[in-house]
């Protein structure tokens, strides 16, 4: 399998950037070529009339022939030397031309190389953040009008196209196999201790048991009737009804008062013996492992019961289906949560100086190992790109980036050569 980058020989070529084909830079190009060879032909023709004149019409034609005579040669050899660079020079296979074509795949793997240890490197990447407000310049994208509404929006929509692409036949089974685990793992006897203390501690067992005895009296005045009809049946046939009225009135009596008296007093004694009797029982779940052990067979059993592996079953569907309708309403809490939280994280970034450091500091540690793990990847991927471009395209596409200023080339080797040709030629009248 290739590495990121690499391409297999069989794969299509790859196109150029549309942006490297630019009609203003052909037509710059084509003009600048036109200049360099009308330079060239105009020394021709001076070299081709004073071939006519002869030294007959004078000592001034021999200093005017070698300039335009140099100035042909310098034409020609820097002439030589662009084109040799693109392509081969009058279609000539001539050895050592055409060296882009012939060394592309070189020069990506060349570039790809050059970029990895000079770009690509944990220093230097690490200096020009250094040189980065990181928090600030997140932070300023982050409170940007509408950036946060619009990034809630776009959290939405890619868990809405997550969910889409997940399988709830899969996942259900998979999360229901999750949650069972976990509450299969976490000892129950523990839990319940710590909810049993909180509750203790906020005095809120007394007030569960006076809702309690308040709904037990309630219930018992509601049901009056059917009490005093067990009892008419329970009571021997020749015991008389006003006996048995007397006696359920006052029974019934004692027990409401008695359940006043403990939901009024909170220092009744029912009320101490019960507090003991609670906190006991957290003691005992901490340390008594039989208590935990008969903790731990109620979880397994209530774990096993049918209508729990329903709950759990559809657990998935059910979280699910809540996200996905809270995503899609503009006006969901979660949407609005969303919101708040980015809007408050682009003011802890400009403003909160810990967080503004942390961001910094990770900044410089992501950075740097992103760096570390993918230079090499990046590198065969400008390698294998090259490699993938069509050789006489990429030719073309380059002479056009910079063909510009290599035609200046040529115009200065015309110049320079006709003056070269000039001093040798006076020097050589003046030592002959």
């Amino acid at each position: 399998m290739p590495r990121l980058g690499q391409v297999p020989a069989s794969r299509t070529t790859a196109p150029l950037a549309s942006s490297l084909d630019d009609p203003a830079r052909a037509r710059d190009l084509a003009r600048m070529k036109r200049l360099a060879t009308s330079l060239f032909l105009v020394a021709a023709a001076v070299f081709l009339g004073c071939v006519l004149l002869g030294e007959e019409a004078g000592a001034w034609v021999g200093y005017v022939r070698a300039t335009a005579e140099a100035s042909m040669v310098g034409a020609l050899a820097d002439w030589f030397a662009v084109t040799a660079l693109f392509r081969h020079p009058l279609r000539l296979p001539i050895p050592h031309t055409a060296i882009i074509p012939r060394k592309k795949d070189q020069i990506g793997a060349s570039l790809g190389t050059f970029v990895q240890q000079n770009f690509l490197t944990r220093d230097v990447v690490e200096e020009k953040l250094t040189t980065i407000d990181v928090p600030g310049r997140l932070g300023q994208f982050l409170a940007a009008p509408g950036r946060a509404e619009r990034l809630a929006r776009d959290a939405s929509a890619v868990v809405t196209a997550l969910t889409e692409l997940l399988r709830d036949e899969d996942l259900e089974p998979a999360v229901a196999a999750l949650v069972e685990r976990k509450l299969q793992q976490t000892p129950a006897a523990p839990v319940l201790a710590r909810v049993l203390e909180l509750v203790v501690e906020g005095d809120r067992h007394q007030e569960v048991l006076s809702a309690g005895l308040r709904l037990l009296s309630r219930f018992l005045e509601e049901n009056r009737v059917v009490f005093r009809a067990q009892l008419g049946d329970a009571s021997p046939a020749w015991v008389p009804d006003w006996v048995d009225d007397r006696v359920f009135d006052r029974v019934f009596a004692g027990v409401q008062k008695f359940l006043d008296e403990v939901s009024e007093d909170p220092r009744h004694e029912l009320r101490r013996s019960y507090d003991a009797r609670l906190r006991a029982y957290v003691h005992a779940l901490r340390t008594d492992p039989a208590t935990a052990a008969r903790i731990e067979a109620l979880k397994k059993e209530l774990l096993e019961h049918p209508a729990v592996r329903t709950w759990s079953g559809s657990l998935w569907t059910n979280v699910k289906n809540a996200v996905l309708v809270a995503a899609a309403d503009p006006a969901s809490e979660l949407r609005a949560r969303v919101t708040g939280l980015i809007l408050e994280l682009s003011v802890r970034l400009r403003s909160d100086p810990t967080v503004r450091e942390l961001v910094q500091r990770h900044a410089h540690s992501i950075a740097g190992y992103l760096v570390e793990r993918f230079s090499a990847d990046l590198a065969d991927l400008v390698s294998s790109t090259v490699q993938r471009w069509d050789t006489e395209e990429t030719s073309r596409r380059i002479e056009l980036q910079v063909g510009r200023d290599l035609q200046f080339i040529r115009i200065n080797g015309t110049v320079v050569g006709g003056l070269a040709g000039l001093a040798i030629y006076t020097v050589a009248q003046l030592i002959g």
